[in-house]
């Protein structure tokens, strides 16, 4: 579905962010105080503009309100970033996702009103330690403090031609099994019979814990 983004802020952050959204088809609003971020982006984006958004002025004439969606992606600029999201959400803009810089940044963001508080070098560094500490555990989003989403791979032996329910995932590890990839096919909520075989990768839903525990056991050669 076709939606309407401003990005505040054109940095690598912005930036890939406005690429990725206009490679898929969605309007896109660009706004960085900087020309030369600006340019980079004219061919690009569905508007670009100069402009400074610690002036609720300028996001008012620039009718923040009216998008589905605005992103303040501003850098290092602590005080930039946090006018920047109280600008946008006292003028009425309906999903504001703020990029925060520190845990101090975060918490700020989350006070005076951000809808969602991003931390990309933060959780990029905390999925490449995961990958590190638990190799074939593939994918990894937390849903929340408490719960997670992981693809895990099996390479245990103990776990061959074994079915869901013979493993009671749900019982013994308070896990939801929603989708098997097996061979290239995706296999979407399994039956409970359905065996388990080498390599397959098994997507979980549920508590961090226990699924850190799943992959453990499914890791056991």
């Amino acid at each position: 579905m076709k939606q309407t983004y401003a990005i505040i802020g054109l940095g690598r952050f912005g930036g890939a962010l406005l690429e990725t959204l206009v490679a898929n088809g969605q309007d896109v609003l660009g706004i960085d105080i900087n020309e030369e971020h600006v340019n980079d982006y004219r061919d690009i984006a569905t508007q670009v503009v100069i402009a400074d958004a610690q002036e609720d002025d300028v996001l008012r004439k620039l009718d923040i309100a009216s998008f589905d969606h605005v992103i303040i992606a501003i850098g290092h600029n602590m005080q930039a970033s946090i006018l920047a999201t109280i600008n946008a959400k006292d003028l009425g803009a309906k999903n504001v996702i703020a990029k925060a810089e520190n845990r101090t940044h975060l918490r700020v963001l989350t006070k005076i009103g951000a809808d969602v508080v991003v931390q990309p070098e933060r959780e990029m560094g905390e999925r490449v330690a995961r990958k590190l500490l638990a190799p074939n555990m593939l994918n990894f989003i937390e849903l929340s403090d408490d719960y997670s989403m992981a693809e895990v791979q099996i390479v245990n032996p103990a776990f061959y031609g074994r079915s869901i329910s013979n493993l009671n995932i749900r019982k013994k590890f308070g896990l939801n099994v929603i989708a098997v990839r097996h061979d290239g096919d995706v296999i979407v909520a399994p039956d409970s019979t359905y065996k388990l075989h080498e390599k397959d990768i098994v997507s979980v839903v549920g508590p961090k814990d226990m699924v850190d525990d799943f992959d453990q056991l499914t890791n056991n050669k």
